[in-house]
């Protein structure tokens, strides 16, 4: 095992106390949750759905050697980009981003190019990416730490490499430059992965932690790390669930529990325990926090489902804490989202990408006013501004979507039956 020693034995000392040996056998009072429809969240995923997929494009389109890609080339790509709509259609949708023009040898066969708006984007997110380059390694590194292993497959990399703020190519780009930090590996089955090569005790505190260690909270964390109290997660319910006092003695009796940090040694801790569950709910906040968007895709995590030791079916403590995290079902797939990451309908601490992807987006929005017409004719300040959030559309959509608008009704009972949740069935189908 790759972690310091002093982990494992710290685990050891602390499962071996009677308080928490007691802790891991009782049951809490479990309530059953409806799913509550949250019509802001579900807002930003889809939108930026649309600017993920924008932007993996741009992506695709450097990275060819001709500097363009062909119809043909992009056909099967509209589920790997989780559209809605056919990849041609979508790009003729952007023309201030992506440029058609006919094939030099097939005039029939349609081709697109970036644009000198998107290329310039594109620099602008490179001197970011530079700029920010350790916060990167310092949140690959947390991600890998979290794994048994250490180790994470190159292929699930890629496809979180959006969400974790990574570069394009980053194997390539990236990597090489931090030999000290990670290595390059292949399983015995032919897959290529990445392994931490060194743990790093200054990265092993957790969102949570972090948050709890200095303000208001800063006398509860430093009597958590002498072992008096616990941390709680913040909380908060869809309206109304806060006022259900079964829901609020369950979230109580889960939130004494001892908080088990994602980077320690859970190997000790019984799987099928109230501990175990608690420490999956911080396993899974912690790792939404280290994205940039504060969400994912439920089959992300799917994927690394073993290497971060949480349950088979873990889209069911989504659906438990919903306090703690929302799930749409946006754009024909499952998203999870951790809900303290936004307020009225708005990242809390967005991190510098997140900014040059909202420009992105407004030239984008630009491209739809514009699309069908000569876009040497858009004014260039109109594509570029500085701040794209205060765009006449932008202040509409802030004054239309409130975080605490919800559209579907809520109800508890008596008991949670971990058989009989429909909304789950629906979720484990996306």
């Amino acid at each position: 095992m790759f972690k310091a020693e002093t982990f494992v034995s710290s685990i050891k000392n602390l499962l071996s106390h009677p308080q928490i040996q007691h802790q891991q056998c009782r049951s809490l009072v479990k309530v059953r949750l409806k799913w509550v429809k949250n019509r802001s969240l579900d807002h930003i995923i889809d939108t930026e759905t649309d600017l993920k997929a924008a932007c993996l494009l741009k992506d695709a389109i450097k990275r060819s050697p001709t500097g363009f890609l062909t119809a043909k080339s992009f056909a099967d790509w509209q589920k790997l980009l989780g559209l809605t709509v056919p990849v041609l259609r979508f790009l003729r949708r952007y023309p201030t981003l992506f440029e058609e023009f006919p094939h030099p040898r097939y005039a029939n066969l349609p081709c697109f190019r970036l644009t000198g708006t998107a290329l310039l984007l594109d620099s602008q997110e490179q001197s970011i990416h530079k700029a920010h380059e350790n916060d990167t390694i310092e949140r690959l590194s947390r991600v890998l730490m979290m794994m048994r292993s250490g180790t994470v497959p190159l292929q699930s990399l890629h496809a979180l490499k959006w969400d974790l703020g990574l570069p394009d190519n980053f194997e390539k780009v990236l990597i090489p430059r931090y030999l000290d930090h990670f290595s390059f590996v292949k399983a015995p089955t032919g897959v290529s992965g990445l392994r931490l090569a060194r743990w790093r005790e200054e990265f092993a505190v957790s969102a949570l932690q972090r948050s709890n260690e200095g303000g208001e909270m800063g006398d509860e964390y430093r009597q958590f790390k002498r072992g008096q109290t616990t941390l709680a997660f913040p909380m908060n319910f869809p309206r109304g669930y806060g006022a259900q006092k079964k829901v609020r003695a369950w979230m109580e009796e889960f939130q004494k529990l001892p908080y088990i940090s994602p980077y320690e040694d859970s190997r000790h801790i019984d799987p099928n325990s109230e501990l175990m569950e608690k420490r999956a709910v911080g396993v899974l906040h912690e790792f939404l926090s280290l994205t940039i968007h504060k969400k994912t895709k439920r089959n992300y995590l799917r994927s690394l489902r073993e290497e971060l030791n949480i349950p088979h079916k873990f889209t069911r403590l989504f659906t438990r804490y919903p306090g703690i995290f929302y799930l749409s079902l946006k754009c024909k797939t499952t998203t999870v989202a951790l809900k303290e990451g936004y307020r009225r309908g708005k990242l809390v601490n967005p991190h510098p990408l997140v900014h040059i992807r909202q420009k992105f987006y407004h030239v984008m929005r630009t491209g739809l006013l514009y699309r069908g017409k000569d876009v040497n004719l858009i004014p260039r300040e109109d594509i570029l501004l500085k701040d794209s959030e205060n765009s006449m559309e932008d202040k509409e959509e802030d004054e239309n979507v409130d975080e605490d608008e919800e559209y579907e009704e809520f109800g508890t009972g008596d008991e949670y039956d971990e058989d009989s949740s429909d909304v789950e069935d629906e979720f484990d189908k996306k």
